[in-house]
């Protein structure tokens, strides 16, 4: 069985309390203050401030108690219950997504996955993709959702392709660009850009294009992997953002904005799932590649 200090460490960091985890595990708050503390020694390290009001996890803390949790939940799933033996659909399936800004990419095959199979609980993890590579090799999420470059050179991991999307700088309506209409790239430096955090391959192609005009490339790039934000700082600013293709025939985009077609900024770019190749796939997850390549084929053919 595992080591019931774990579960002690994690019912103390979800409800911040070392009473409330003794009431949630059944067992004394002396037991509990007890188990996490051989923990933390076994550790060499503090999982929690300890205050009058509770305990709020340490930077290190809170990542220990978040791989103990996935642990527990995995170890639960492994040696199941009457509902998992029942639906082999049911429990965590933990989804990443590198960079975060392709997250459209699977709203709806989510949604789709989540009315066929209710019983799965989905968790969602987005970053650069030299995250994902780390989050994926110690198996703390079941699949990666990134780019096929970031993936596929990694043997531990089975990649496989799920679509292929054309990546265009856009702006905001009336932007000054408009008046040149650009056919390269050379106006495009004159603005600030906003791209994705994953370092490939946007950030190198626009940095290269700034040290190219003798410009200082973090004086001119914005970052953030949440698409909102982006098109709030390209409607309201000179700033040049990214969108995919399929994006730019929607009513709400070319109310607003421009795509700028015709530059060659970008190649397109293959978006691929990944797998530790020598873990089998939860059902769940099988399903959910199968939708996202799904909902990708029938985008593509409208």
């Amino acid at each position: 069985m595992l080591d019931s200090r774990l579960k002690h460490a994690v019912a103390v960091g979800q409800l911040r309390s070392f009473s409330r985890a003794a009431d949630a595990v059944g067992v004394t708050q002396s037991a509990v203050t007890k188990s996490v503390a051989e923990l933390e020694r076994h550790l060499g390290y503090s999982l929690f401030h300890r205050t009058s009001r509770g305990a709020m996890p340490t930077e290190e803390g809170r990542e220990f108690i978040d791989r103990a949790a996935r642990l527990l939940a995995d170890a639960a799933e492994l040696l199941g219950d009457t509902a998992r033996r029942a639906d082999a659909y049911a429990g965590p399936l933990r989804i990443g997504l590198f960079p975060g800004s392709i997250d459209w990419l699977l709203t709806q095959p989510l949604v789709s996955l989540l009315r066929r199979h209710p019983a799965v609980r989905v968790e969602v993890v987005s970053g650069n993709s030299e995250r994902g590579v780390r989050l994926l090799s110690r198996g703390d999420i079941d699949v990666a959702f990134g780019l096929e470059a970031a993936f596929a050179r990694w043997p531990e991991f089975k990649c496989e392709r799920v679509a292929s999307i054309e990546i265009l700088p856009f702006v905001r309506n009336n932007h000054p660009i408009l008046g040149i209409n650009p056919t390269s790239k050379e106006p495009l430096v004159q603005f600030e850009f906003v791209v994705p955090s994953s370092s490939e391959p946007y950030t190198s192609i626009i940095q290269q294009m700034y040290e190219k005009s003798g410009k200082r490339p973090a004086d001119w790039i914005h970052m953030t992997d949440y698409f909102q934000l982006v098109r709030r700082i390209v409607a309201t600013s000179d700033a040049i953002g990214m969108v995919a293709k399929q994006f730019t025939e929607n009513s709400w985009f070319r109310a607003n904005f421009v795509a700028l077609e015709g530059i060659g900024l970008f190649d397109p770019l293959t978006l691929c799932y990944a797998v530790r190749s020598r873990w089998q796939v939860k059902p769940a997850g099988r399903a959910l590649v199968s939708l996202v390549r799904q909902a990708w084929r029938t985008a593509s053919s409208d």
